[in-house]
């Protein structure tokens, strides 16, 4: 076995971090369109509060967000995901913003969803890092 994988070095701990909590954006979004696909009673209840009414509607807002999530998934297109999934996350706030819903709880939620989604990538990429580096910003 490599001695280079035996020793952890910032890198690999930083990729390997970046898969981790690209892991839990992944699975929060596929629950949330695999619910979406199936037009569960407490989603469709839930959407229609927020002005997304019947099951055409819930089920192509979970076909888009499958596939933004499987696009987020592929290292090769996560860029393009996670750029789909930052208008589709905001599309949440705006939604969520415009009832008046708790601003902490229901309003932010997507822009946790994507604080999550773009540090997990900024951490498994190393050509995000380079885009967003904080050292030129200074």
């Amino acid at each position: 076995m490599s001695d280079r994988l035996l020793r952890p070095t910032s890198q690999n701990v930083a990729y390997w971090l970046g898969w981790g909590l690209s892991g839990l954006a992944i699975a929060f979004c596929m629950m949330d369109a695999i619910m979406k696909l199936l037009a569960l009673p407490f989603v469709l209840e839930a959407s229609d509060r927020i002005g997304f009414h019947g099951e055409t509607v819930i089920r192509e807002l979970g076909i888009i967000l499958l596939g933004c999530t499987i696009l987020y998934a592929i290292p090769a297109t996560a860029v393009l995901g996670a750029v789909l999934l930052t208008g589709y996350l905001g599309g949440a706030v705006a939604a969520h913003l415009r009832l008046g819903d708790p601003l902490f709880t229901h309003v932010l939620s997507g822009v946790y969803g994507g604080l999550l989604v773009w540090g997990g990538l900024y951490l498994r990429d190393p050509r995000v890092r380079a885009i967003f580096s904080w050292a030129r910003m200074a």
